[in-house]
């Protein structure tokens, strides 16, 4: 059986937006305040920017390549088996995270009113054993929506789509209209120009919950084998989704920062407290007496995890699908029910997922690991975009990115950035899961489970020196880092690597197989 094409492009919008919007708005502008302060605005505005150059790469990659699980796929006919493991490997451990991070948010929120859920080890929020239970609960949940019909899924979703926009939108509009004290974005300014003012603004956007807002544009890339009209639907979900938060999230930063009492910054942004801040616009709105949005606001503290973490559950079991597909992982993972939706790849994403809350205590902890891992993911899409842009000059093309040469090597340096800025604490507990990875992929080998032929050692030779050299230079550089490379070299020497390996990966390219061909073409045959 094959899965069907099933998405239109106005719910395969929907789909990214709900899957984008989660807990990342209920946490992420209380932390980059504290890290960057009024200026934390401008971190949105680079995150956003940063994620929408990306986008764009998947946008064509995704029209000519309309295949489930394209995180797999695509690296697949551009670099061959070796690179495609890797990237798909990295991708998928970083979204199998995601469904776990919304449950923990969901649950740190509850706590409030339910203590049993929660408990602090050393100031982190970790589930208890019943807060395990009901972890498992939701977990159990998400995939039931997924697995039991397509019709409730797209219904549910558009009603959570609804109501997140709805809840986001008043509560902007409520606590400028109510609170906004124009003396707390005084600073903003200068920080733009001094090294600690921007070396903040960066962190802001890697370990403030900022970048990780924006990581469920790539929804519209592993649901494309199942979407319709992919010229206008790709574009609209992957790009579209991108801008559309932007928006919100700027507009829920800007009120979160007016809103605060002058008494929460008496000690400086970074001890930034009041009460009631482990829901931040909820302890706002308290404060303000807004008790019928406080009661909303722990509504969507619900309903907006739970969103983000049911649209993941759909397009996680994408990647597995296609990893088992090309010979990765087990052939049984393949298996779909009588709708055609991937089943064993979604039980065993919720296995594993359940067992992430074990060394990934926190909601924090969960979010820097994604991030790491996801951005270099990204990568790939600038590079297979430049190597079938050579490779199959004249093959029609429903959507083309303009300018491509020029917006794939930015693309390509703003995912070297975001990885970077994550800081070596977060990498290389990366470097660890992805040394786990390469083990299973000789395993497979070993056993001839592979589909395509030949590994493409030759063509992934530049994943060698692109990942060791990521590893090094946050090592050596000013997040986390020993310092070595001081800030503001490092954009430079970041720059000149992400050159060179942009040049080694695009010359090692795979030459355009037949199988790439017939992949595109038998994917297409289904319109």
């Amino acid at each position: 059986m094959t899965l069907n094409r099933r998405f239109t492009p106005v719910s395969l919008l929907m789909l990214s937006i709900n899957g984008m919007v989660g807990s990342a708005w209920l946490f992420a502008p209380l932390y980059a305040a504290k890290i960057a302060g009024p200026a934390a605005i401008i971190a949105w505005l680079i995150a956003g920017v940063a994620t929408a150059v990306i986008a764009l790469t998947f946008a064509e990659l995704s029209v000519l390549f309309p295949v489930a699980g394209g995180t797999a796929q695509i690296p697949q006919m551009s670099h061959g088996t070796f690179t495609s493991f890797i990237v798909s490997w990295i991708a998928w451990l970083s979204a199998l995270t995601m469904a776990p991070i919304e449950v923990q948010a969901i649950l740190q929120y509850a706590s409030t009113y339910f203590s049993s859920l929660i408990h602090l080890e050393n100031g982190v929020p970790v589930l208890t054993g019943f807060g395990y239970l009901w972890a498992t609960i939701l977990m159990l949940a998400f995939c039931v929506i997924n697995i039991a019909s397509y019709k409730g899924l797209v219904r549910f979703n558009l009603i959570l789509f609804l109501f997140k926009v709805f809840v986001i939108v008043l509560t902007v509009l409520v606590l400028i209209r109510t609170s906004f004290n124009t003396t707390n974005f005084t600073g903003g300014i200068s920080n733009m120009f001094s090294v600690t003012g921007w070396q903040a603004i960066l962190t802001a956007v890697a370990t403030g919950g900022v970048a990780f807002a924006f990581t469920g544009f790539k929804h519209g890339v592993e649901l494309a084998g199942e979407t319709k009209r992919l010229a206008l639907a790709i574009p609209l979900a992957i790009v579209g989704s991108v801008v559309g938060c932007l928006i919100l999230y700027i507009g829920l930063q800007v009120a979160f920062i007016g809103a605060l009492n002058s008494g929460a910054l008496a000690n400086g942004w970074q001890q930034v407290s009041f009460t009631g801040d482990v829901g931040p616009f909820a302890g706002l709105a308290a404060a303000l007496g807004l008790v019928w949005l406080v009661k909303l606001l722990y509504i969507d503290a619900v309903v907006s995890p739970s969103g983000a973490g049911l649209i993941y559950v759909t397009s996680t079991a994408r990647i597995l699908y296609a990893m088992s597909q090309i010979g990765y992982l087990p052939r049984w993972l393949q298996y779909l029910n009588k709708q055609n939706f991937p089943v064993a790849a979604i039980m065993v994403n919720f296995v594993l997922g359940m067992l992430l809350f074990l060394p990934l205590p926190g909601w924090q902890a969960m979010v820097s690991f994604l991030v790491s891992g996801m951005v270099i993911s990204y990568a790939m899409g600038p590079i297979s975009l430049l190597c079938m842009r050579l490779e199959m000059p004249n093959e029609k093309r429903l959507f083309r990115l303009p300018a491509a040469r020029l917006v794939c090597p930015i693309a390509f340096y703003f995912c070297n950035l975001l990885s970077y800025w994550c800081g070596w604490e977060t990498i290389y507990k990366l470097a660890v899961a992805m040394a786990i990875g390469i083990l299973f992929f000789i395993i497979a080998s070993i056993r001839g489970r592979l589909t395509v032929p030949g590994l493409g050692l030759k063509s992934g030779l530049w994943i060698a020196p692109y990942l060791s050299g990521l590893v090094l230079i946050s090592y050596l550089g000013a997040f986390g880092g020993k310092n070595v490379i001081p800030f503001g070299w490092d954009f430079l020497v970041i720059g000149i690597f992400s050159l060179v390996i942009l040049y080694l990966a695009v010359r090692n390219r795979a030459s355009a197989s037949d199988y790439a061909i017939d992949q595109r073409l038998a994917a297409i045959s289904t319109f």
